[in-house]
């Protein structure tokens, strides 16, 4: 497959958010974070009013704290409104008669699901006997709906977070007074393994609304070495701590060395050649550049391979649990390497037997033209022509196409 554009410049194309909990976290401030960040007002007014869920009306608005201005996402309940006791089968019939798409749909689910496990959990009770108090009224409900729709408008591909801030002292709740974080902030910080943050802040900066969709987003624990930042957002928060309060999100492009590679070796010399010949094509899905075996001698002069692997630092985990699960080493040396390429880019022509895609590879003033041979092969399949005679026309075609 030709390298993409982007990936040439040491660029990759995936869409990170970057969460920064200097205050915490809540349902309210991630909805408004990612409203500030370009999410779409109208489609997520529109999914809202399809919810199935009244007695409810949102409003959006800028605001500042302190001095920063951000996004303020208020859900404002009708005095008539009666919250009920809802527990997750309930939740869940709510989220399949919406009118959602099915990312929206699950990614809501999911969240819902962190939360009930962590308050069973602290209530010492199933999964169906959990009534969501807080969660299951409306206001909630609408926060974690409206946080699915959000990821989904902006096509967010990874989260990171790195931690979040907890305030201190006590705070009342359903139950009475409870110490912060409360449990069930506790229980999603644990299974999630989120660090917090204490600060001295008096009072709760994190809600379990908040920190259940913080998990049920998040997939990188640290920041990348290098990144841009393509956008900001301010989610602001409703709570006064004597200080902003602010949930600050960030659209970042991680910059990666392309020049910069490793290689991986292993020594094998019992497996045959079947499975080496599958683990080859498992290291290739998981990200490897190329996979190469040597034939070689090894201790008792049993004759075995060395195995050897091209990959980019970002790729090394998934290569790594791939090289266990599907060889028989039990150890692998790594190091980092240099690399030297030609640029390359694709000059598609039309040859006498179709379309074919050249490779144009260049270095200074040396050019070359490689026509792709799945290209050439598929052209093939719709004539008679000669493989070489269609290879060379493609190559002479692109190189004048390319004067």
């Amino acid at each position: 497959m030709p390298d993409h554009p982007d990936e040439r410049k040491g660029k990759m194309n995936k869409n990170i958010l970057y969460l920064d909990g200097f205050s915490g976290i809540s349902g309210d401030m991630f909805v408004a974070a990612l409203l500030d960040l370009g999410g779409n007002r109208e489609k997520l007014e529109q999914v809202l009013s399809g919810l199935g869920v009244h007695g409810f009306h949102i409003e959006i608005s800028e605001k500042k704290s302190y001095g920063l201005k951000g996004c303020d996402f208020n859900v404002v309940l009708h005095e008539h409104l009666h919250h009920h006791h809802r527990n997750l089968s309930d939740i869940t019939e709510i989220l399949e008669r919406a009118t959602l798409s099915e990312n929206v749909r699950v990614l809501a689910g999911k969240i819902f699901q962190i939360i009930a496990e962590a308050e069973a959990k602290a209530h010492g009770c199933s999964l169906d006997q959990v009534h969501f108090h807080e969660v299951g009224a409306v206001d909630s409900i609408v926060d974690i709906v409206s946080a699915a729709v959000l990821i989904d408008d902006l096509g967010i591909d990874e989260c990171v977070i790195t931690g979040l801030s907890e305030g201190s002292g006590t705070v009342m709740c359903q139950h009475g007074e409870l110490p912060v974080p409360v449990p069930a902030v506790v229980n999603i910080a644990t299974a999630a393994e989120i660090p917090l943050r204490r600060s001295e802040r008096t009072g709760e900066m994190i809600t379990p609304t908040g920190i259940a969709i913080a998990a049920g987003i998040r997939t990188r624990k640290e920041l990348p070495k290098t990144y841009t930042i393509r956008k900001t957002g301010m989610g602001l928060g409703k709570k006064d701590f004597g200080g902003p309060n602010i949930l600050r999100a960030m659209l970042i492009a991680e910059e990666t060395n392309p020049e910069q590679i490793y290689v991986l070796e292993s020594n094998i010399d019992d497996s045959t050649g079947e499975r080496l010949g599958f683990a080859m094509e498992k290291l290739f899905e998981a990200g490897a550049k190329d996979v190469i075996f040597h034939p070689c001698y090894m201790k008792k002069n049993r004759p075995a391979v060395l195995l050897k692997i091209i990959a980019a630092e970002s790729a090394l985990p998934e290569i790594e649990k791939t090289l266990f699960r599907f060889t028989t080493t039990i150890g692998l040396r790594k190091y980092p390497v240099e690399r030297v390429c030609m640029s390359r880019e694709i000059i598609p022509v039309e040859t006498s037997a179709g379309t074919v895609e050249v490779k144009r590879c260049s270095f200074g003033d040396i050019v070359r033209y490689y026509p792709e041979f799945e290209t050439v092969r598929t052209a093939l399949e719709n004539c008679n022509s000669d493989f070489q005679a269609v290879y060379d026309e493609a190559a002479q075609l692109a190189k004048e196409k390319d004067v």
